[in-house]
């Protein structure tokens, strides 16, 4: 297999990881645990991270520069995990390197830079997708196709919430406005995406926010509204812990998905005149394995030769960073450089 090109279905998809934080090693150590996976490389702008984190997962190679990574051909696909204030400038250069991305969601800090990645992935033929894994979840698949269906009727209403009592200090990724710091881009992505999902791009969007002294937001609440009359409450939050759940109401019922519902073990459907049907997670799926979901749907498109997913397509993720732009015009963040 090339850096471009990968081999047949069976053959190994190898792996370059680009950061070394947090979500990065979660996902590397659910890499490993896929047999048709193979970690080969890694890099930071701190050598001593890239080093520790290939010791850690006894990863080959390990790179001080992003740029090293990017250029390494032995690497199909490069997970990019940065803050996401680094996702346009990371990815780019691996897209333009001839590297296949999945990258960390929030995609971008807004929809200019994400469709210029996605501009940059369609010149040069490669594969890129958003690292939003509760697409890639089999119950929540599920639950999405019994709405399409017509199991509730019409949507009239979803809520969904994120909240985390975060008690950082000011210097902290989440309250930097420097690393695209708030509540917004990094939790309440999640229900964005999740109305994104049942209802697709909305026709309009209010919100209000309370705000840092640094000028990003420690919660939000919006409300947003399609022309057949859905609305979406979504509210997230890095000041207080909620309940992290979604409720889908339609016309003939509702759906309840309890707290994590962008991984649920179950959700419950309540239908007009019948019983309430729960729908529990397959044991054998794995639904807290959300990330190797992702990874295998990642493998699956890159053998194909797919660019992109379809489970998780590009301009489905442009759409929800143009109403992550449109809440942050309500609430007033805007970050460093924008215009």
């Amino acid at each position: 297999m090339g850096g471009g090109t990968v081999g047949a279905v069976g053959e190994r998809v190898r792996w370059g990881i680009l950061a070394t934080g947090g979500i990065a090693a979660t996902f590397t150590a659910d890499l490993v645990d896929l047999p048709d996976a193979e970690v080969v490389a890694v890099a930071s702008r701190k050598p001593d991270s890239a080093k520790a984190f290939a010791e850690r997962f006894g990863i080959p190679r390990a790179y001080g520069d992003w740029a090293s990574l990017a250029a390494d051909e032995d690497v199909d696909v490069v997970y990019v995990a940065t803050p996401h204030s680094a996702h346009r400038a990371a990815a780019g250069l691996c897209l333009e390197a001839g590297r296949n991305v999945l990258l960390e969601k929030p995609f971008t800090l807004n929809a200019r830079e994400a469709g210029e990645l996605v501009g940059l992935a369609r010149r040069h033929d490669r594969f890129l997708m958003e690292a939003m894994w509760t697409y890639c979840n089999p119950l929540v698949r599920q639950l999405a196709d019994l709405v399409r269906d017509g199991a509730i009727g019409e949507v009239r209403t979803l809520q969904a919430d994120f909240g985390l009592n975060a008690p950082v200090s000011p210097a902290h990724r989440l309250r930097d406005p420097a690393q695209g710091g708030g509540a917004l881009l990094d939790l309440g992505v999640y229900p964005v995406s999740f109305a994104h999902l049942l209802l697709g791009e909305p026709a309009s969007v209010t919100a209000a926010a309370t705000l840092s002294d640094e000028g990003v937001d420690l919660q939000t609440g919006a409300l947003l509204s399609w022309e057949n009359g859905a609305l979406a409450q979504l509210h997230c939050s890095i000041v207080g812990g909620t309940s992290t759940s979604a409720y889908i109401t339609g016309s003939g019922g509702r759906i309840d998905v309890p707290y994590g519902f962008f991984f649920p073990d179950h959700f419950v459907l309540h239908r007009e005149g019948r019983d309430p049907e729960t729908f529990k997670a397959d044991p054998a799926a794995g639904p807290r394995d959300s990330l190797k979901h992702e990874a295998r749907e990642v493998m699956r498109a890159v053998r194909t030769g797919e660019t992109e997913s379809p489970l998780v397509p590009l301009d489905g993720t442009l759409a929800v960073m143009r109403t992550l732009d449109a809440i942050r015009s309500r609430i007033g963040v805007r970050y460093p450089g924008e215009e």
